[in-house]
């Protein structure tokens, strides 16, 4: 009886014995997304991170995170930028231009965040990174690449390409001082680019993280480091990986810790059509220096998320039924948008898109709207009311870019007509009598190809076109989106209504 009874405690004891958690990972890249020019602030328990939007506004979003891996975009700095007629599309274009290279920082209570448009530089600022900012500096001068500093009473700014400078702002942000701090650090490189600079300081030490992309090579992360402000700077190769992704070398960004104390890394990697998608890896301090990666140095295809036991929350594409009042945060509008010429209240349910001046194109159309697209396979369907379009009018779907794909409805006098365009070469026609209809666009991004296909019921579905192939380059410098647009040809009057959004990231 004894020996029965003991069984059963022994039993007992280890039914109720703690299981062991199951450690949650993800895979690299941590965002299969276009954005790019990361830096991230941890304040407490949460983090906060800002990218590039270019031309887009609202512009500089600003993303919020627990984990360093799940991200929810819940402000941005601005709603618009007014530097000159050609943010609204007005005697030209901001193509390649706008918003990059943001900086943000933590100090006493308030967020600021510093970037660049090739103009000018600003500095916004907060005490709530989920709610509205305020521009607090706005500088003449562009500083290419910025990061900002502050450090024992003094505000700095470090910045260049190749050569890197150290200046000094006012304390109350009215500009650079000019009995500051005004100092070339780095006035050597290793032969190609250098730049993208991430100003730190740990404990008694001051770290620039830059890039490097030496001829023939691929981009690389090098750290300085000096005791000094103002140098002399030593130099430390920190990673050199190009994740599988062949000549496409992952680096540009930010080091961070948690709570606990561990430290990470967070850069991006050229990822051709996509965009530039972050990467996530362990920095490891080894003799002072943030050594990026793993143990070899490279950068772990699939690691344990940094903080567990976080409800996973926040994605970078949605879909939308419109049916809220205000435009959802995942939205940006090519340029400055005309409020006027926009509408979810007119028709509740819907968004409706007018048509204002007579352009050429879609790269001259206001209020094109759009959100990323996203590896390693993508799908978006949306469907329209073209009911109000009037004769020279254009709206469709866009997989936009600089060289852009689209399925674009046009009204005439003679009838309707869907086309599937490839860089604005139509690749196949057909003519339409109905008033509804679906349009879907499908990416690869394994392939960086595209293919398109329309529907006048939602369920079935006809391919119209060939394969898009999509690109990447400089003109508009950033990955291809999914763009919802409507433009006048001929006179200005007319518009679609846009009932549904349907998006599905296919893994």
């Amino acid at each position: 009886m004894k020996q029965l009874l003991t069984l059963l405690l022994v039993l007992l004891i280890g039914g109720c014995a703690p299981k062991q958690t199951e450690v949650a990972t993800f895979q690299n890249p941590v965002i299969f997304a276009d954005v790019p020019d990361v830096d991230i602030v941890r304040v407490g328990a949460d983090y906060y991170m800002v990218s590039t939007t270019m031309h887009l506004s609202p512009g500089a979003p600003v993303m919020h995170s627990k984990d360093l891996v799940h991200w929810e975009t819940v402000s941005y700095l601005f709603d618009r930028l007014d530097e000159s007629p050609k943010n609204d599309l007005e005697g030209g274009h901001i193509y390649g231009r706008g918003q990059w290279s943001s900086s943000i920082r933590y100090h006493e209570g308030l967020y600021y965040v510093l970037f660049g448009t090739g103009n000018r530089t600003y500095i916004y600022t907060t005490r709530d990174p989920h709610g509205k900012w305020e521009k607090r500096c706005e500088l003449e001068e562009y500083l290419h690449d910025a990061s900002l500093l502050f450090d024992e009473g003094h505000i700095y700014i470090a910045y260049g390409a190749g050569r890197i400078r150290i200046v000094e702002l006012k304390e109350d942000f009215s500009g650079l001082k000019t009995d500051g701090v005004n100092a070339l650090v780095i006035d050597r490189q290793p032969a190609g680019l250098l730049e993208g600079t991430h100003l730190y300081k740990f404990g008694d030490t001051y770290y620039m993280m830059l890039i490097w992309w030496p001829k023939g090579g691929i981009r690389t992360q090098l750290c300085f480091r000096s005791k000094q402000l103002e140098g002399p700077y030593e130099m430390q190769e920190v990673l050199s990986d190009d994740l599988g992704f062949e000549r496409h070398g992952v680096a540009q960004g930010c080091l961070i810790d948690t709570e606990a104390g561990d430290w990470y890394a967070m850069l991006f990697q050229d990822h051709e059509a996509v965009g530039r998608v972050p990467v996530l890896m362990p920095c490891r301090w080894v003799d002072g220096w943030p050594m990026l990666g793993d143990a070899e140095g490279k950068v772990p295809h699939t690691m344990p998320i940094p903080v567990q036991g976080v409800e996973p929350k926040g994605t970078m594409v949605v879909s939308d039924s419109f049916d809220s009042p205000t435009l959802g945060l995942t939205w940006q509008w090519n340029h400055n948008p005309d409020n006027a010429l926009w509408s979810l209240s007119e028709r509740p349910g819907f968004m409706r898109l007018k048509t204002g001046k007579v352009v050429e194109s879609i790269f001259e159309a206001r209020n094109t709207l759009s959100q990323r697209t996203e590896g390693p396979r993508c799908r978006a369907a949306v469907k329209l009311d073209i009911s109000a379009m009037q004769a020279g009018d254009r709206a469709g779907l866009s997989i936009y870019c600089s060289e852009p794909g689209t399925l674009t409805v046009s009204r005439e006098t003679t009838g309707t007509t869907l086309s599937m365009t490839d860089r604005g070469a139509v690749m196949e026609a057909v003519p339409l009598e109905c008033e509804e209809l679906w349009l879907a666009a499908e990416c690869d991004f394994t392939t960086d190809t595209a293919r398109f296909s329309y529907s006048l019921d939602g369920e079935a579905w006809q391919p119209l076109g060939k394969d898009f192939h999509m690109i990447y380059n400089l003109v508009h410098f950033m990955g291809n989106r999914f763009a919802i647009f409507n433009y006048a040809t001929e006179a200005p009057g007319g518009w679609v209504d846009v009932d549904e959004f349907c998006y599905e990231r296919i893994d």
